[in-house]
């Protein structure tokens, strides 16, 4: 595993973390947020979808749990919130493992389906340091040891 660790100084600076993130995604791949509530999961998965699809306004999958897109050069990207998850065993049902066959998948809480860790993986955590600023901590694992200078 590999970490880098980035100061984001306001929401745009959250944004543009997830632009460049968009960038650097590949088919397969699977991204993890982690934070609390309000700790900008949703503006940087928005972000990420933004850059890829063009759509300026991604609905929150919260009552969907998955929501998928087609991005601009045709690959999928599901957009998981397992908050409402209410066992592990619901994932199945979710076709995320389908998903990542044609696309990538951003997963938001994925504390509540511990076992969806694929080897190859970005972790990223979000937290609240200050008023309007945040941390971000990107863990590798697998290829994305050697991604993470992308940032």
């Amino acid at each position: 595993m590999v970490q880098l660790t980035l100061t984001l100084k306001d929401e745009a600076a959250t944004a543009r973390l997830g632009e460049t993130l968009a960038m650097a995604l590949r088919v397969g791949d699977v991204v993890r947020l982690f934070g609390d509530l309000g700790a900008g999961k949703t503006t940087l998965a928005r972000a990420v979808i933004k850059a890829l699809t063009g759509e300026a306004d991604a609905p929150s999958p919260t009552y969907t749990l998955v929501q998928t897109y087609e991005t601009k050069d045709r690959r999928l990207l599901a957009h998981a919130d397992l908050y409402r998850l209410e066992d592990e065993d619901e994932l199945d049902e979710l076709g995320l493992d389908d998903a990542l066959e044609h696309g990538m998948a951003l997963i938001e809480w994925p504390d509540r389906a511990p076992s969806f860790a694929p080897a190859n993986r970005l972790d990223l955590s979000l937290r609240e340091i200050e008023s309007g600023a945040r941390q971000a901590v990107l863990d590798g694992y697998g290829d994305w040891e050697g991604r993470l200078n992308e940032f």
